[in-house]
């Protein structure tokens, strides 16, 4: 992949001098003053997703010299080659193809490993579905457990919550991730064997959390006298011989080049497909499909994937900004935030680039938040007079699901307040009620909270990481740095158990005698 780290492109060192001129001194208020047209200029329609980041501190200045890092280190053709099936993901030689997972069965494809992949996803799909539709239809499974970690719960989760409107009123869906067996043993005070359905969500059935609270449900289920685990536990996995052993007779693989944080569009998302359904599944797919067309081809100074990420850049690396909050103001949304930090912290939680070099400049910020009322009254005071600027992505739906009068209209009041808030402060020669402003914002708006916008904001942030991750040179899809605390977990359940300490360090052994003391 011929790629050009940002930092050594010309356009790097052009806005370290826009930067030092006239980006630390950059005051929105002035910005808005001078010009008027500022909310039209820096607003982008993307399908199913409008943004306004006016509120940010941009210029037209730094938009096209961002614009010049972007091709300058070799965008275009990156984005190109992850579309074209290459194996971009070069620690782990795989290709990079979620977004194959929500593309047409008669979409054109330039490989024939591309044009394969596509049929044996449309094969998967076509039969999850009919499955998720079986066990819709079916009045004595009342309860469908999830049973997974990382992206194989944080995905399928949210997605279930955010669609909750689309959700069938005769099932109920629990979701299961922590090995603390206080969450399984909540959900199992709640639930009958011969009314549950458990799906086992784990690409190897070898994770270490799936499993063991896989093996404690079956447990439970054979101790309360449940029958047929063939017919009540489905594993979403490639490996069909450990789920057979298991007693799993129901199998939904995926492929290599999917991550656990990009697979909520494959057999991962049976929970959200038995939920909502096949049709609204399928729009979901479609919704991102959308996005994916607009990221792959809409010109970079109107292409909201990048506009966002070099956003991101501007931010992390000249403003030295480390933080980003999520603020979405729909209850619904409420995961959104959880699942962004996996998306975008897993993803470029990096300190080399794709060569190995340690990196001379940040990387991932850290996210953050929860739905935006209830922020309001918690940290929200920390971003309006905090002594950190911390941007806000905040979420707006334009259109209710609901007909309580007066409740949208005071939510999108407060939406639209706040990030004037932020921006516009408030002086108070007594120090205690003054707001400093010019505290930037970004605003991203949804006409309806639908299957297919949920799809498309869900495809907007992939793609919004990929380009960061991209300029930055580096991996965005590998994530090495999961491994390291599970390995020794493993030693340390053995020591817990045998109380054996020798060659560990001080604090840890010291650790180990006293939980077993």
């Amino acid at each position: 992949m011929n790629q050009t780290r940002c930092d050594r492109t010309p356009a790097w060192i052009a806005l370290q001098n826009h930067y030092a001129d006239a980006g630390q001194g950059f005051d929105l208020r002035t910005a808005f003053a001078q010009q008027p047209d500022r909310p039209q200029r820096f607003a982008i329609e993307a399908p199913h997703v409008f943004a306004d980041l006016s509120k940010n501190w941009i210029d037209e200045a730094a938009s096209a010299l961002l614009l010049d890092l972007a091709s300058q280190s070799g965008l275009p053709r990156h984005r190109d080659a992850m579309f074209g099936g290459e194996a971009i993901n070069h620690t782990e030689q795989r290709a990079v193809m979620h977004w194959l997972l929500r593309s047409p069965a008669n979409a054109p494809v330039n490989t024939g490993f591309v044009a394969d992949m596509l049929r044996e996803v449309h094969t998967t799909l076509d039969a999850m579905l009919a499955y998720a539709e079986r066990v819709r239809a079916d009045a004595t499974i009342t309860d469908v457990v999830n049973i997974g970690i990382g992206g194989s719960d944080l995905g399928p989760q949210m997605a279930t919550l955010a669609l909750d409107e689309y959700v069938t009123p005769t099932k109920r869906f629990h979701f299961v991730s922590n090995v603390d067996g206080h969450e399984l043993a909540a959900v199992l005070r709640r639930i009958r064997p011969d009314n549950t359905l458990f799906l086992i969500a784990s690409k190897t059935f070898t994770t270490i959390e799936t499993m063991t609270n896989a093996r404690s449900a079956k447990a439970w289920f054979e101790a309360q006298g449940g029958k047929d685990v063939g017919r009540h536990f489905a594993a979403l996995t490639t490996n069909v011989a450990a789920a057979r052993d298991f007693g799993i007779d129901t199998t939904f693989g995926f492929w290599d080049w999917v991550g656990g944080r990009y697979s909520v569009w494959s057999a991962i998302g049976l929970p959200l497909a038995i939920a909502v359904g096949a049709a609204n599944f399928r729009a979901f797919l479609a919704g991102a499909h959308d996005m994916d067309e607009h990221f792959r081809t809409a010109p970079l100074a109107r292409n909201l994937p990048v506009q966002l990420g070099l956003l991101d850049i501007w931010y992390r690396n000249f403003h030295g900004l480390c933080s980003r909050c999520i603020a979405p103001y729909h209850s619904a949304l409420r995961r959104y935030p959880a699942y962004l930090q996996q998306l975008e912290m897993e993803s470029n939680g990096k300190r080399v680039d794709s060569d190995g070099a340690a990196l001379p400049f940040a990387t991932s910020p850290v996210l953050w938040g929860e739905p935006g009322t209830n922020g309001q009254h918690a940290y929200f005071q920390m971003l309006h007079q905090g002594t950190d600027v911390v941007p806000v992505e905040f979420v707006a739906v334009k259109k209710p699901q609901h007909d309580l009068p007066g409740h949208h209209t005071l939510l999108l009041s407060n939406v639209v307040a706040q990030a004037q808030a932020l921006m516009q402060g408030k002086a108070d020669p007594g120090g205690h009620r003054h707001f400093v402003g010019n505290r930037p914002s970004t605003l991203l708006m949804l006409e309806e909270l639908t299957p297919a916008s949920l799809g498309a904001l869900l495809a907007l942030q992939e793609h919004r990481v990929f380009v960061s991750g991209s300029l930055w040179g580096i991996n965005s899809f590998d994530q090495w740095g999961v491994e390291l605390g599970k390995v020794l977990a493993k030693d340390i359940e053995a020591r817990l158990v045998s109380g054996d300490v020798v060659g560990l360090d001080g604090s840890t052994a010291a650790l180990v005698q006293r939980l077993r003391s």
